[in-house]
């Protein structure tokens, strides 16, 4: 079982940037890929970007690449994500999961976190 926490949300600017972190819990963590999703008020839940057990492997959506970056510090048991150039339609509450298999669909994740908001203002 694994538990994450995560934090860096807020109230940023457009064109402004903000570290979203995800903090597991357990000695597990390096067995996992994580991914992080995030869901804007009235719609589902998105995938944003995903990375390797080992960290040598990332995805992103398309409407994260070239803005988004993903990363992980298994040491420290925890992943990032930083985003930049923001826009007020990236507010959204923005999760962190856990899971065996590298992918991109909601359904190969088992752990999520409680999620951190982040609200883009223009």
């Amino acid at each position: 079982q694994v538990q994450l926490v995560e934090s860096g949300g807020g109230l940023v600017q457009a064109g402004g940037s903000l570290r979203l972190s995800c903090a597991a819990s357990g000695r597990t963590f390096s067995r996992y890929a994580m991914g992080w999703f995030r869901q804007a008020p009235g719609k589902e839940r998105e995938f944003i970007a995903t990375i390797s057990q080992s960290g040598g492997n990332a995805y992103y959506a398309d409407s994260a690449k070239g803005r988004s970056t993903i990363s992980r510090d298994n040491a420290k048991s925890t992943v990032y994500l930083q985003l930049n150039s923001l826009k007020p339609e990236d507010t959204a509450i923005y999760y962190c999961a856990a899971g065996f298999v590298y992918g991109i669909s909601q359904r190969t994740y088992d752990h999520w976190g409680q999620g951190t908001q982040v609200t883009v203002s223009s």
